[in-house]
């Protein structure tokens, strides 16, 4: 890209990060139970604005973009403090955030892909570098949090979202699109895949596993193998439930004790 990255309106990018920190402050305050204080709301809401391009400077090894104005960290606390004291408000236009929020993870996407081929990076690095950038405030937020990961889970479409906006942008790069152009695209594909995918309640499948049944294994040692019957009893983790395997009798029943 001859050392060129894709560049937005300031006013753009202090809106992403203010977007960013009122979702996270918005977030956070459905779970009063933890008793978060301003300093906690103050800290996802930077987290959630500014996380995404930090990761991004951090796997290209260069300076913070973050630390080179005075603004973006107060525009992030600003922002979360704005959203934690009207959080009410901000759930009635469910619809509005849902659509920034769409054109904030293909807009980060783009600018961390386009910055990472400017740095000399392989095309799929790049890519992973910009899904880093558009997805990464909301991991350190769920961190933060003690959640799980929310681009994970099933009915999730963030990564995904935001995988084929940077693989769009790569792809028109090898193909001598100006950046500005193909960033543009990339950004318009991740917000139109996003939006798409809550419309109409894309998924990736959930996890499989592979059951085979002693009678399909071909081991006589496995076929001869008597392997005790176990159940699985939830325990309190935390907010996340986690699972031990207890081994059971012959009659069915758990060991005494």
């Amino acid at each position: 890209m001859s050392g060129a990255t894709f560049a937005i309106p300031v006013w753009a990018e202090y809106a992403a990060i203010a977007i960013g920190g009122i979702q996270g402050a918005a977030y956070a305050t459905g779970f009063r139970e933890r008793r978060i204080d301003l300093f906690g709301v103050a800290v996802i809401g930077v987290a959630t604005g500014l996380g995404g391009g930090v990761l991004r400077d951090i796997a290209l090894s260069t300076q913070l973009v973050a630390l080179r104005s005075d603004g973006y960290i107060p525009a992030a606390v600003a922002a979360a403090l704005i959203g934690m004291l009207l959080a009410s408000v901000f759930t009635r236009f469910d619809t509005a955030i849902t659509v920034l929020d769409a054109l904030t993870l293909g807009l980060f996407g783009a600018i961390g892909t386009s910055k990472a081929l400017a740095y000399g990076l392989p095309e799929i690095p790049a890519a992973f570098v910009g899904v880093l950038a558009a997805v990464g405030g909301g991991v350190l937020r769920d961190i933060l949090l003690n959640m799980p990961i929310t681009v994970m889970h099933v009915g999730s479409f963030y990564a995904v979202a935001a995988g084929i906006g940077t693989v769009t942008l790569v792809v028109l790069h090898d193909l001598d699109v100006p950046v500005f152009v193909a960033a543009s695209v990339s950004a318009a594909v991740t917000f139109a895949v996003r939006l798409l995918a809550v419309a109409f309640g894309w998924s990736l499948p959930e996890q499989r596993t592979l059951e085979l049944s002693r009678a399909n294994v071909g081991f006589g040692l496995l076929r001869r193998r008597q392997i005790a019957p176990r159940e699985y009893v939830d325990t309190a983790t935390g907010t996340i439930t986690t699972y031990k395997v207890v081994p059971r009798g012959d009659g069915g029943e758990p060991p005494a004790g």
